[in-house]
């Protein structure tokens, strides 16, 4: 038995899948809103939020879209580490994500930080990095409009990442990354303000 899923969308937009024969409607219905809900485009919903930080020319604006290959990821990561820092990706004007690939060496943050109006999302690339994650930031400062500095966070959680972790720090979590030897990561920074 062969059944369509139709979510408001045109027909190119349709969720094909076919239950065995032993199952019945009943499973059939229990299972349709979750086929819909994990279909349903995130990119939507990220729009959305983000749209509201640009101004309405902006938003007009169709972007072109960005290839990384990996060819061209990895001689960007050959020439950080030959010389660690931050080589920015991807950062445009109108869209609300930067992409920075980073490679450190023995080096670590002296304080938590965190972000009103930042999240992160992180993949490590190469070798292996410390984390200490969440908490209640102690001492906090304001350092410029939306970003805060801690010296501490009580009951933060610590974490080892290793080559092809991926790490999703929300807004206003605080964070601190130490590197004992090498590491290399792409960091994926998404802004603006989130629809309550």
């Amino acid at each position: 038995m062969s059944y369509a899923l139709v979510l408001g969308k045109p027909s190119t937009d349709v969720v094909n899948f076919r239950m065995a024969k032993d199952q019945t409607r009943r499973n059939f219905l229990r299972t349709a809103p979750l086929v819909a809900a994990v279909s349903l485009p995130l990119t939507e919903k990220f729009l959305l939020a983000s749209n509201s930080t640009l101004n309405s020319a902006e938003a007009a604006t169709p972007q072109p879209f960005q290839v990384f290959t990996a060819d061209k990821l990895s001689d960007a990561m050959k020439t950080l580490q030959a010389k660690p820092g931050n080589d920015s990706l991807f950062d445009s004007k109108s869209l609300p994500f930067t992409i920075v690939m980073t490679t450190e060496d023995k080096k670590s943050a002296k304080e938590f930080e965190y972000h009103e109006e930042r999240d992160h999302i992180l993949q490590i690339l190469d070798g292996t990095t410390f984390y200490e994650v969440g908490g209640t930031p102690k001492n906090a400062r304001n350092t410029k409009p939306g970003e805060w500095l801690a010296p501490t966070s009580e009951g933060a959680t610590s974490l080892t990442l290793h080559k092809g972790d991926m790490l999703v720090i929300p807004r206003g979590t605080p964070h601190k990354r130490s590197t004992e030897a090498s590491v290399t990561l792409v960091l994926i920074s998404t802004t603006g303000s989130v629809p309550a």
